[in-house]
């Protein structure tokens, strides 16, 4: 702990406000949360695409590209996923500080992990719930994982053999169940477009 004594941050010369009139927007941290096959990191790459063509500046941290690398050393016990979620939520908020929206697309179960997300985007963060029911993603299926999981061949699957939390009171519930991608899109890019920009969709 004594150690942590001396650390300083370091004062930029560039400030975020300074990006952000540079960009041409706020930074932000879109969450998508939901259940393995709901459609997380698929809605959040055609939400990306719409704002990139916007001239929006994005990047999409999901769980495979944050497993391979910067994760690679966590598993998914219950332990493992709150250390996960906890780097994420400083690369979001470091992504964020240099105005970029960050599309973050993770299982991430548990409530208290997601409003650590929140509490470290100091209030430029929205809960985006990818609410399709378990049993449709199951009959998706698309990566094979939840068959494994029934098969008993992976632990600790969200929906199977750990719990999900739904979101109580989430800034968006996308039903991908009840609608098409680009529907989906459109519905997330309606709501974020006039909080970073400040302008009507």
């Amino acid at each position: 702990m004594a150690e942590k004594l001396h650390i300083i941050p370091h004062q930029h010369a560039v400030s975020r406000a300074d990006r952000e009139q540079q960009n041409g927007h706020k930074g932000h941290v879109l969450w998508f949360t939901g259940l393995s096959g709901s459609g997380k990191s698929t809605v959040a790459s055609a939400v990306e695409r719409t704002l990139y063509e916007r001239g929006i500046r994005t990047y999409i941290l999901d769980g495979d590209n944050v497993r391979t690398g910067l994760n690679s050393d966590l598993d998914f016990s219950a332990e493992s996923r709150e250390e996960n979620i906890r780097r994420i939520a400083h690369v979001s908020g470091l992504m964020k500080e240099a105005g970029l929206v960050v599309l973050s697309a993770f299982v991430s179960p548990y409530q208290k992990d997601r409003d650590f997300v929140r509490a470290v985007a100091q209030g430029d963060f929205s809960e985006i719930f990818i609410s399709t029911p378990l049993e449709v993603c199951e009959q998706r299926d698309v990566k094979g994982l939840y068959a494994k999981a029934r098969a008993g061949e992976i632990s600790n699957f969200t929906g199977i053999s750990a719990p999900f939390e739904a979101p109580g009171n989430p800034e968006l519930d996308v039903p991908t169940h009840k609608m098409s991608i680009e529907e989906a899109a459109a519905m997330v890019v309606a709501y974020i477009i006039p909080k970073i920009t400040g302008d009507d969709e």
